[in-house]
């Protein structure tokens, strides 16, 4: 016989410490019978299960027996059907002959625990209330506690004869542990079921109510369900994770319906009786304690289910009304409100969707109205108001998306959304007819605080405005209309020297560039490099022998045609004698320098300064060369008629007009006739006076500001042509074969990043391609086209 030790750490409850760590009892070589020991295996049962005081030897005297019964060698008689064989030890040497026995023993096991847990629920099945409770709580937890030592106790029974019959597939053969278990369930549990489960449910509302319970009750209720879980399952295979169907079938079931119906109930009385504000925070307050509970009596498990049914009755079902409060809490920039209603919608599964639409749609309404209240009359709106009216929309609801709704990006996206609505869809671009409205206005913003004299000075004020302007340039659609009116702009004050900065400009290209890519600023770069080249070539030509000659100082600058926004200029134009020295000696030096270019004089965005002594005091007036050369012919005669001055400076009657109009409203001429003809005579006002000595009469027209507006767009409507055939041409090639409204969309998307694309142009653009042969329609399929190489 080999010698055995077991150890045994017991728990706190009446029996203290033990540790065991003997040799067994050696086996007399017979087998034991159960009378044998049975008895003070009994007394020793009934004495763990009460929790009565066992000492060490005690203990040690009923381990022997379970020991001795299980290992017994010899065959007794009637036992032929429940001994087993088992050839070696745990530590590999063989028995010959050893056998182990016990079914005997579970037997009487099994009927005392039954017995004993029938008097429990003798006691039990006449309490009522919290009473049953407390005493079933009570009891399971001595009954628990008890189990544990009653599975150390029989632990070579479990050890062998139990898992020598689980594993040779025997079923309702359980250890000791799960046979306690399983008869706690069957007689005392499932007859008192119905009685204990509704008494819980009843202390959990009752805490719902406001009322103060013992959660003990509650806790020691589920604790039992969860742990009887486990005894339903033998066999080897026995998995534990299925010990919660119990606790799940008997008591989370009925809990998920009375939280149903009582939540059904508190929220329709609730919301009939307060506001959706005050519904919003008792709904708060309702999960937070659902929350609190699982945490505090019921199984995690039950956490996801309960939150979910919670969220349905309390959050779903009542959505409509959530979802009309919205509204009304945007217009009143609730923020707090709106905060609890997006952590309480955002629960439920595509809840917060239609809010984005609300908020869509309110922004929307937002931005149109602040921009009806800029627009005054038939005449546009000052370029920094409106922009202004944009900027404050967009500001005060992305701090309201980032205050309320946490940065959401799907809320961003919607604010996003709305705000490209308003900006290219509004009062003023109704009135322009014209989407193109909103980048031209935008152009003419940066153009007020590009220039000299702008209200913003300091360099940081001044970035932090062009940051801004770029937030209104991101939802601009026709970007190619903004890229057109400031490059037109740009090339003004850079001619006419009228940049606050240069640092400034070129951080604003950059944010063009980083938005846009290199190509939409490419050209824009190109003056800025044709500025540093004309300021050598002045020097240059100032120090050389032609130059050194001449009277006057001058500033030449000279503009590659392809990236300025300046057509060539028509008609013809006489220089002034005065200035044709430099402009011949400027041209010969400029052709021996650079052989095989051109110049075309730009004398239109020329200008000079000319000091007059003709009054009485010295003044000196900054004019444009077409203004210069009519004042020029004043040198030998105070009177010309207009057909002279025409003669004399070969300009077109319409220019001729406009010159002749801005000199007679500064009163530097008179002229006798109210309507100016050709056959008119206009003299030099003598008696002219100003308080300035310095004076800019060099001021462009209103209708000729009205003509560059119809200009540009008429320019930028002849890109966007080419542009649409390009992308046409590009996508046919790559494809080879397309149908049309496949070719739609990708030229739509090709071209968004510039401009949204004009579905009636693009269909004639195509038609022009085929005319061109670039295209051709299929055979008998007129929706697709083939390229042709």
């Amino acid at each position: 016989m080999s010698r055995a030790a077991h150890s045994k750490r017991g728990g706190t409850r009446g029996y203290g410490h033990i540790d065991i760590a003997s040799n067994a009892l050696p086996n007399s070589g017979k087998g034991i019978p159960i009378s044998q020991i049975w008895d003070d295996l009994e007394r020793g049962v009934r004495e763990i299960l009460a929790q009565q005081s066992m000492s060490r030897n005690h203990y040690m005297e009923l381990y022997t027996h379970v020991y001795n019964y299980c290992t017994s060698i010899n065959q007794l008689p009637g036992m032929s059907q429940d001994v087993r064989p088992m050839s070696r030890d745990r530590g590999g040497r063989g028995f010959m002959n050893t056998r182990f026995v016990g079914i005997e023993l579970y037997h009487k096991l099994r009927d005392l625990l039954k017995a004993m847990l029938c008097d429990v629920h003798k006691e039990a099945s006449v309490l009522m209330g919290e009473t049953v409770l407390d005493y079933c709580t009570d009891q399971w937890e001595r009954f628990q506690f008890s189990c544990h030592v009653l599975q150390g106790l029989f632990a070579y029974l479990n050890r062998h004869w139990v898992k020598r019959e689980s594993e040779e597939g025997r079923h309702g053969v359980r250890d000791v542990y799960s046979l306690a278990l399983y008869t706690w369930k069957t007689h005392l549990f499932l007859p008192l079921q119905r009685k204990v489960v509704v008494e819980a449910l009843t202390l959990i509302l009752r805490e719902r109510r406001g009322e103060s319970i013992n959660i003990r009750f509650i806790s020691g209720i589920t604790k039992c369900l969860v742990e009887l879980g486990v005894c339903d399952e033998t066999g080897p295979d026995r998995n534990r994770a299925k010990k919660l169907s119990l606790y799940k079938s008997v008591f989370e079931k009925e809990l998920l319906e009375d939280t149903t119906n009582f939540y059904v109930t508190e929220s329709t009385e609730f919301l009939r009786n307060n506001s959706v504000s005050e519904y919003m925070k008792k709904v708060e307050q309702r999960l937070m304690e659902e929350t609190r509970r699982c945490a505090v009596y019921l199984h995690e498990s039950t956490q996801a289910q309960l939150a979910q049914q919670c969220e349905k009755v309390l959050i779903s079902d009542h959505m409509e009304e959530l979802q009309a409060e919205f509204k009304a809490l945007l217009e009143n920039s609730k923020v707090e409100d709106l905060t609890r209603m997006y952590g309480l919608v955002a629960r439920v599964e595509g809840g917060i969707n239609e809010l984005r639409t609300i908020l869509e749609a309110h922004v929307l309404e937002q931005g149109q109205l602040a921009v009806s209240q800029v627009c005054v009359g038939n005449s546009a709106p000052d370029p920094e108001v409106y922009c202004k009216k944009l900027l404050s929309v967009h500001e005060r609801f992305c701090q309201l998306v980032s205050d309320a709704f946490a940065g959401d990006k799907t809320f961003t996206d919607s604010l996003n959304k709305a705000c490209g609505l308003y900006v290219n869809k509004n009062a003023v671009t109704d009135l322009a007819n014209s989407s193109s409205k909103s980048p031209e206005l935008l152009a003419r913003y940066c153009d007020s605080l590009l220039r000299k004299g702008s209200k913003v000075a300091d360099e940081n004020e001044l970035e932090a405005e062009l940051s801004q302007v770029m937030v209104i340039f991101h939802f601009i659609e026709d970007r190619d209309v903004f890229q057109q009116f400031y490059s037109k702009m740009l090339a003004k004050r850079i001619v006419q020297h009228l940049s606050t900065s240069d640092d400034a400009e070129s951080s604003m290209i950059s944010k063009l560039k980083a938005t846009c890519g290199f190509e939409y600023t490419s050209k824009l770069q190109k003056m800025f490099q044709d500025v540093g080249v004309s300021k050598d070539l002045t020097e240059q030509f100032k120090t050389s022998a032609d130059g050194a000659q001449l009277e006057f100082d001058f500033t030449i600058q000279v503009l590659s045609s392809g990236a300025w926004p300046y057509p060539n200029p028509l008609g013809k134009f006489t220089v002034p004698i005065e200035l044709e020295r430099v402009h011949t000696k400027l041209q010969s030096y400029y052709y021996r320098k650079h052989s095989g270019r051109k110049l075309s004089w730009l004398y239109h965005m020329s200008k000079g300064e000319i000091v007059a002594n003709c009054f009485k005091l010295r003044y000196i007036l900054q004019a444009s060369t077409y203004q210069m050369a009519v004042l020029l012919q004043y040198n030998d005669s105070d009177v010309r008629t207009v057909q002279q001055l025409q003669e004399a400076t070969q300009l077109k009657e319409e220019i001729l007009y406009q010159i002749l109009a801005i000199l007679l409203k500064c009163k530097l001429l008179q002229c006798p006739d109210e309507t100016v003809s050709m056959k008119s005579s206009v003299n030099l006002f003598l008696g002219y006076k100003n308080k300035k000595t310095r004076i800019n009469i060099n001021v462009p027209m209103k209708a000729e500001v009205a003509r560059e507006q119809e200009a540009t767009h008429k320019h930028v409507e002849e890109d966007r042509r080419i542009l649409i055939q390009a992308a046409i041409v590009r996508i046919m090639k790559m494809r080879k074969t397309l149908p049309h409204q496949q070719l739609m969309g990708e030229v739509l998307s090709q071209l968004s990043s510039r401009f949204k694309a004009k579905v009636p142009v693009i269909k004639r653009c195509i038609d022009m391609l085929i005319e061109k042969e670039y295209l051709e329609r299929v055979d008998g399929e007129k929706d697709k086209y083939n390229y042709l190489a």
